[in-house]
């Protein structure tokens, strides 16, 4: 048996707009909004059409599927990450992974989808084009351009999605991060009781302010810098 053909929404001929109805664009936009208010398994053509008061046949005129929307959608998510031209490598790299994260936390359903969703859309290409760009123009030669590249890539999805769905299951809870470290707290400490260094850790947390959410984009911006600080070494 052959394989299924690869097919994309960007592969194929894009159809001319029509008279009347609906644009594509005004289609993406409207499955973004469902997709941050109600998430992933609220969308579905029959309840986008609804919300835009329009029929099938004018959702279909532009998208053949729910795949080739979700295709468009995402890479509507990829426009927030606005890359600079003519950028330092460590600027480039910087302005992709905060850009990155953030667009993940304005939209926590795309989470589940990056990594899976090829993303082939001008505003994914583009921001991945002005990071290469960038890293080639610094010296970086051959396959460890590509594994630069890698590096920022993986280390900003690595980081922040993890945190993105912690915060979305907490939300869903109705709780809210000082009920659940109330509730937490004694168990971690009972737990840990006979591992002296996170014990330790732990304890020193109860002495001072800490604000889990504040530190944990210090600590996102420390494992940045210390891999854009790894990367310049490797490129010297």
């Amino acid at each position: 048996m052959s394989a299924k053909p690869f097919s994309s929404v960007w592969t194929r001929e894009r159809k001319g707009g029509r008279e009347q109805g609906l644009s594509r664009d005004q289609i993406v936009r409207a499955a973004v909004e469902l997709l941050d208010a109600e998430g992933l398994d609220a969308l579905s053509m029959r309840k986008l059409g609804a919300r835009l008061g329009a029929g099938a046949t004018s959702l279909y005129w532009h998208v053949a599927n729910k795949d080739e929307l979700i295709e468009l959608v995402m890479d509507e998510v990829y426009s927030g990450v606005v890359m600079p031209e003519a950028a330092d490598w460590r600027e480039a790299a910087s302005v992709f992974a905060y850009a990155m994260r953030q667009a993940v936390f304005d939209h926590p359903w795309s989470a589940s989808l990056i990594g899976v969703v090829p993303a082939l859309g001008p505003n994914a290409l583009t921001a991945s084009d002005r990071l290469m760009g960038a890293f080639v123009r610094a010296g970086f030669e051959g396959i460890d351009v590509d594994y630069a590249m890698t590096a920022v890539v993986s280390y900003t999805l690595g980081a922040t999605i993890p945190e993105v769905a912690f915060l979305s299951s907490l939300e869903a809870t109705g709780k809210s991060m000082a009920d659940l470290q109330a509730a937490v707290d004694p168990i971690v400490m009972k737990l840990a009781s006979d591992r002296p260094n996170l014990l330790e850790r732990y304890r020193s947390y109860a002495d001072q302010d800490y604000d889990p959410l504040v530190a944990r984009r210090l600590a996102f911006e420390f494992g940045l810098m210390a891999l854009l600080d790894g990367l310049g070494t490797r490129l010297r």
